[in-house]
Order: structure tokens, then sequence, then C-alpha cells
């Protein structure tokens, strides 16, 4: 990490981050969290926290809680939101899955997985997140009307994601198979190299009935 990150991660940890436990633990307050109750967005995999950012900054009236096991993404992350003044993010370090064990059932406006590891070996298929007991976790943390947002750069992979959300009777499909691209998701560093690789970008957007 640079010394910037570095010196970022040290004080603004404890008062903007969130240390996911692996074993047992309690309940996530998230208007504890955030100091207020509003809408609140999971960014799952926020890597070097960019996207969280610009999100989040043209979005005040929605909390986002970002989760990354990387920690100069983390550090990284924190330093945009004291730079930009962004008091609706948090930063939790640790398993995505666990944190979402944690969250209130109901409790997310939206959960946004945006270009997540494709493991493409078929042997490692198995730790992709978007699959049927992972989408049906994530769906629970929906309020209804609640949006899941997945975007990705791998054709197979998201052919994969497109039959496992359609597979799931709770989430309803708006745009009857991949969406168009919206606005309102920042270009990531990975969409800029499958872009410039040539590889087109898939987003699926499903609402929780």
């Amino acid at each position: 990490m640079s010394d910037r990150q570095t010196d970022a991660l040290g004080r603004l940890f404890p008062a903007y981050g969130l240390e996911v436990p692996d074993g047992p633990g309690g309940p996530v307050d998230l208007a504890a969290m955030f100091g207020r109750h509003a809408p609140v967005v999971l960014e799952i995999g926020s890597g070097m926290g960019e996207t969280t950012a610009a999100m989040a900054g043209a979005d005040p009236g929605r909390d986002y809680l970002a989760v990354e096991v990387h920690t100069p993404g983390i550090a990284n992350l924190l330093d945009l939101v004291e730079r930009r003044g962004l008091g609706n993010v948090r930063v939790a370090r640790g398993d995505a899955l666990e944190l979402v064990r944690r969250l209130p059932v109901d409790s997310l406006d939206a959960v946004h997985i945006f270009f997540p590891d494709p493991w493409p070996k078929a042997r490692h298929h198995k730790r992709r997140l978007v699959q049927p007991a992972h989408v049906a976790l994530l769906r629970s943390r929906l309020a209804p009307g609640g949006t899941l947002h997945c975007a990705t750069d791998w054709a197979e992979y998201a052919e994969v994601m497109r039959a496992t959300l359609d597979a799931d009777p709770e989430l309803v499909d708006p745009h009857g198979g991949f969406a168009p691209r919206p606005a309102h998701r920042p270009v990531t560093k990975f969409e800029r190299r499958a872009l410039t690789a040539g590889r087109p970008i898939f987003d699926l957007i499903r609402h929780r009935r």
C-alpha cells in the first residue's frame, strides 16, 4: 500500500469500517452504522473503491456499504471517502456472504455485484458468487421491489448468471434478459480492460417481488 493508503486505513477504518468476523457474531445494525435511516446499497467486491465512491457521491439519499477482502482496496476507498466527504459510505472487510447473513431480512434497497471473479476453470465454478443458494440469500435481504444488479465481461458466466437469476421465482426481470448498460454505473477498470480487449459487457438487473 502507499503511505497515503496506510494512513487512511489506520485513521479511518475505526470510524468507517466494519470487520466481518469469521465465526459467530451478532446482526449488523445498519441505521446505527450510518447514523440515520436511509435506503442501503450493498456493493460486493468494491475493488479499489472508485465505483463505490462515484455512485455514493452522486446518490447522497442512499447509504452504501462496500465489502471487500483486498486491504489496499479498502484503504483506497477510505481515502476517497475522506477526500470527497462521503458520509454515506461504510466499508466492511471480510467475506461478503458472511456479512449478508448478518444483515436483517428485507434491509437492502439494492445489491451490486460488478465484475466478480469468473473462476473460468470448470473445477472452480463452485467458487462463483452468483449461484442459486447465494442468490436466494441475497434476495432475502432485499426489500420488496429492491434491485439485484450484476455485471460481467465473461460471456459464459453471463449466461450462467442469467439462468441462475431467472430460476429464482422471487426475482422479476424488467428487461427480458440482459439489460441496457445503466448510465449511473461508472465504468470500472475491469470494464475498460474488457472493452479494450473487445469483450462485450453484460448487465443483469432483477427486482425482488
